[in-house]
């Protein structure tokens, strides 16, 4: 049986959410953000799985303390947070175990609503593809800046907007993880772009927000009560 695992970033120490308290600490329906987020994937019935927290160092101890405190008991392998999200992702790489044949997925820490569903659609078809990326259709209209100050409306039927877990085949992930970052490296499947790789959008959840301003969390807190 081939062995999987999540990489699981959360790096953030709250400076846009404008918190003292990193927003993946941040309790949502009696348990903090990341711990929810944990639990979906521990739940999602992947075989052999295993979960890996990329955190900021400097958190590992007060992570430890929100552990005791909630009897969290989902086994979780700890990664050292980098200084921007590809080095992130790479050090957690580094924590998977070498025996991983299977499927990678990286997930953003503070998604907590991810589905069940989701996860297990991202593993096989990833695993039958070589990489699923979950994609919503944009609902807003989109306008371009141009260079002098204008701007033209983008036809919104060709724009999709990207989520996470994004999953891949695991040699084709440590491999293309194994360049040095670029600037253009802004989630995983551009990583994967660059080193050749096609990707293969699955349809994605509405509700699979990011967290990432307080009003966020008061529509996760809604969304929690529906699911």
């Amino acid at each position: 049986m081939s062995k999987n695992a999540v990489i699981i970033v959360a790096g953030g120490h709250g400076s846009r959410f404008g918190s003292t308290v990193p927003k993946q600490f941040l309790e949502l329906h009696g348990l903090p953000v990341l711990m929810h987020t944990i639990n979906a994937f521990a739940s999602a019935g992947i075989p052999s799985l295993q979960i890996v927290l990329v955190l900021p160092s400097d958190q590992w101890d007060y992570w430890a303390s929100l552990v005791q405190r909630y009897g969290f008991s989902t086994a979780v392998s700890l990664a050292p947070g980098g200084a921007t999200r590809f080095l992130s992702v790479r050090n957690g790489l580094a924590v998977v175990d070498p025996g991983t044949d299977g499927v990678i997925a990286v997930h953003d820490g503070v998604r907590p609503l991810v589905t069940r569903q989701l996860i297990s659609r991202a593993f096989s078809e990833a695993a039958a593809l070589g990489s699923a990326i979950p994609a919503v259709e944009v609902t807003d209209t989109i306008r371009m800046l141009q260079p002098n100050g204008s701007s033209v409306t983008v036809p919104r039927s060709s724009l999709r907007a990207v989520q996470t877990p994004q999953a891949f085949r695991a040699h084709d992930l440590r491999q293309a993880y194994g360049r040095e970052p670029e600037s253009s490296f802004t989630d995983d499947a551009s990583v994967m772009e660059a080193a050749g790789h096609t990707m293969h959008l699955i349809e994605g959840e509405p509700t699979n927000i990011k967290i990432t301003h307080p009003h966020d969390l008061s529509i996760a807190s809604l969304l929690l009560n529906n699911l």
